[in-house]
């Protein structure tokens, strides 16, 4: 005869199993490592955090995209996050606000010209350090 212990009416089995699953699948990601921006080209199609400094910036008008170009300026960057029109407003003057400051991104990486990116919606992605 086997006895299984209960807390609350769930067995220890059932706990263990549901803590696996957080160690193996959750901890990951919370614990996935910056990506320097220079290294941003071997993560394209994965989902992260790019870091570095933002060397240059630009708005265009034509396009009215704004462009953060991470390490080294346009068109020696390894790495550019940009800002569609439409989400401007949320990022204030973007081109001023990280020119020359420390920053990490966090979206997406996907290439654009051969070049990884992050297309920037929301304030929550950015960080300055």
């Amino acid at each position: 005869m086997v006895i299984e212990s209960t807390i609350g009416g769930i067995t220890i089995a059932r706990m263990k199993h549901a803590a696996a699953l957080i160690v193996f699948c959750i901890a990951p990601a919370l614990l996935a490592a910056d990506i320097p921006a220079a290294t941003a080209k071997d993560h394209i199609g994965e989902t992260g955090t790019v870091c570095g400094k933002v060397a240059g910036t630009r708005y265009l008008e034509q396009s009215k995209i704004t462009f953060l170009n991470f390490d080294k300026p346009y068109p020696d960057t390894p790495f550019t996050a940009i800002i569609r029109d439409e989400h401007r407003a949320k990022f204030g003057k973007p081109e001023e606000t990280y020119l020359n400051k420390d920053v990490c991104v966090t979206g997406k990486i996907e290439e654009y010209n051969q070049r990884p990116q992050i297309v920037l919606t929301d304030l929550s992605q950015v960080k300055t350090r």
